[in-house]
């Protein structure tokens, strides 16, 4: 009796939502959505399905918001479907306001071992060793620019998880063909380390400088056990308890020669065949199911592989020792010592990439080598730059300063003037050639992300360069066209219509509308550059075959939210003034997932919104907005559901 009792009082005291969902929402979802959103048929990626409880509904929290706009619009269910009566529209819509605007508690999720990326687990190997596994590749100035790791030669490529991230590796299965591929790549690291290439690496281990003539078989007991003493922390990213290391160091006690060489190898093999070295915190101690800080060693480890993509070096593994880390100045000081470094490029070449879709122009781009990477490394030199110099967050948006080679010089008039002069080789006739940080003075339409040549190039047209900013730099969530979509058709006879004209045309079915007002104005306000990226001015547009002057590009727009602008300078400004908060908190969520590795859920918006709001108040930077994630409850934080692995 006690026990029904107390239910009945939880029960009095829920929120009215948290009831509301699964006895009133659900039951409308069943009857009018599954039919186009559930099981086999699943429309636009959305499928109510899955979506069983309040906890379900709260996993899906981005998806609400646009159920509840298309449900206001009358959009949703088609025409070709009965609509929802207004009392189920109102139901939805009431228990989303009242979800929306019920406190939320700021928690950490409950932790999930996850193995690492291909990038990590190269980086990971690369500092552990001193030194890059590589292939051997002949590669001319006109050849496909290829990655020479072996590492990432063998791995198969890591598919983004529900992040969009390819560290969010939760669901990656540890198969045994990727276990074979892990061993070969740690016999090929251990036969490096033992060759006379890798003399020097092992007598860092070693603790003693070994002389050139020094062979393999010459190892000493005390050499190996000092080996491996040194080795398994480094490579476990922790410290080892000793009875654990007497097991290892038992196993080549009393050997000498090749004996003692080969019983070396196979302990070191077993440390990097062990789960604990390519999955990130499985040794990770704490009490279960109780909400705790992580111990130090896994906050390093998360500090190291967000910023670098690599294990944690001497300097952060010795602020383990003394809990130095979980002091806020502390870790401030170490965010900024680790973006002055050269690793913290990965930022740029892993997050920046990923986030905003830049690896696109590989597909785009391959067959031209010398364009692919001036466009490319353009925009990744430029991010690197607002990421590690400390750059305002919404210089993203404009900037006065840009990256050029040769290869996108053309781009920038006047400006290109300023560059220092590049010789090239002879019997050269194309070459690839590093970027100088260029000050925009003279150049006109550009400045800032959104007008960079390789993102205009990957996103051709204005609906692919509209909904590119749509998603990747507001955050908005839309889905994607019907398959069945008609293409655009010609002008009628008579008629000499603009593609703009056109398509409005095309864009008069009410179910399309809805998307299209928000792509249109962004992706035609783009409508003077070309699909290269070449800005044209109205004296640079082509003639008609009458020579007459082609009519001036129409880049005006209004946005859905009222603002209006005539040219991309014009919406430019309204990104920075009233779209700053929409862009900073896209921004936020974008950073907090990738270092979460994992998909943002309810419980991480308390922290979203403090961070948010900081950075708009205060005109934040990128350091600061790393600092804020590093020092935030979901990073410092976690549940322990079962008993971390034991060493016993």
């Amino acid at each position: 009796m006690r026990s029904f009792l107390s239910a009945l009082v939880f029960t009095a005291t829920l929120p009215a939502s948290l009831l509301a969902f699964e006895k009133e929402v659900r039951p409308i979802l069943e009857h009018s959505c599954l039919k186009c959103h559930g099981g086999e048929k699943v429309k636009g990626k959305v499928d109510f399905s899955k979506i069983l409880t309040e906890q379900d509904a709260d996993a899906q929290f981005e998806l609400w918001e646009t159920v509840v706009e298309v449900l206001e619009a009358n959009e949703m269910p088609p025409e070709d479907e009965p609509h929802l009566n207004a009392a189920d529209r109102k139901t939805i819509i009431d228990w989303y306001q009242r979800r929306s605007q019920a406190s939320i508690e700021a928690k950490p999720t409950v932790f999930k071992p996850r193995r690492l990326s291909g990038p990590e687990y190269r980086n990971t190997l690369r500092s552990l060793f001193g030194f890059d596994l590589e292939i051997a590749v002949a590669e001319a100035e006109q050849t496909v620019i290829t990655d020479q790791s072996l590492v990432l030669k063998l791995l198969p490529t890591d598919p983004p998880g529900n992040s969009g991230f390819i560290n969010d590796t939760h669901r990656a299965r540890l198969s045994s063909s990727i276990w074979e591929q892990y061993l070969h790549l740690s016999n090929a690291a251990l036969e490096k380390l033992f060759s006379k290439n890798g003399r020097t690496q092992l007598g860092e281990f070693i603790g003693k400088t070994l002389p050139s003539n020094w062979q393999p078989t010459a190892l000493s007991q005390d050499q190996a056990e000092r080996l491996i003493r040194a080795f398994a922390p480094r490579a476990l990213r922790r410290p080892v308890p000793e009875k654990e290391l007497s097991k290892a160091l038992s196993t080549v006690s009393g050997k000498q020669g090749a004996a003692l060489l080969a019983a070396t190898k196979l302990e070191l093999k077993a440390i990097l065949m062990s789960p604990s070295f390519f999955y990130r915190g499985l040794l990770m101690e704490g009490e279960p199911g109780k909400q705790q800080a992580v111990d130090q060693f896994e906050l390093a480890e998360r500090l190291s592989y967000f910023l670098w993509e690599d294990r944690p070096d001497e300097e952060l593994t010795r602020l383990t020792t003394d809990g130095a880390l979980s002091n806020e100045k502390t870790m401030n000081a170490q965010v900024a010592r680790m973006l002055s470094s050269p690793k913290a490029r990965s930022l740029a070449e892993s997050f920046g990439a990923q986030w905003l879709e830049i690896n696109s122009l590989d597909g785009l781009l391959g067959k031209d080598p010398i364009r692919h990477h001036a466009l490319k490394t353009q925009t990744i030199d430029f991010l690197n730059y607002l990421f590690t110099e400390n750059r305002p967050v919404m210089e993203l948006i404009d900037s006065k300063i840009t990256f050029v080679n040769q290869g996108t010089s053309g781009f920038y008039g006047k400006d290109r003037q300023r560059m220092k002069r590049y010789t090239k080789a002879k019997g050269i006739e194309r070459q690839r050639t590093p970027n100088q940080k260029l000050e925009l003075v003279h150049a006109e339409g550009r400045g800032g992300l959104l007008t960079m040549p390789g993102i205009l190039t990957m996103n051709q047209g204005p609906i692919q360069r509209g909904t590119w900013i749509l998603r990747r730099i507001l955050g908005e969530q839309i889905g994607e066209p019907p398959a069945d979509t008609p293409p655009i058709k010609g002008s009628p006879r008579g008629q000499n219509l603009s593609f703009r004209e056109r398509f409005e045309l095309h864009r008069s079915d009410v179910t399309c509308a809805r998307c299209h007002e928000k792509i249109d104005p962004l992706g035609f306000a783009l409508e003077a550059y070309d699909q290269n990226g070449q800005f044209l001015r109205a004296t640079d547009r082509p003639k008609k075959k009458s020579n007459k002057p082609a009519p001036p590009v129409d880049t005006s727009g209004k946005l859905p939210s009222g603002e209006t602008f005539e040219t991309f300078g014009e919406l430019k400004a309204i990104l920075l003034t009233k779209k700053r908060e929409p862009i900073v908190r896209n921004i936020v969520e974008h950073t907090l997932s990738y270092a979460l590795c994992r998909k943002l859920v309810r419980n991480d918006q308390p922290i979203v919104d403090a961070i948010t709001k900081n950075l708009c108040e205060n005109d934040g930077t990128w350091q600061d907005l790393f600092q804020q994630v590093a020092n935030s409850l979901p990073f410092r934080e976690t549940i322990i559901e079962t008993a971390p692995i034991s060493h016993e």
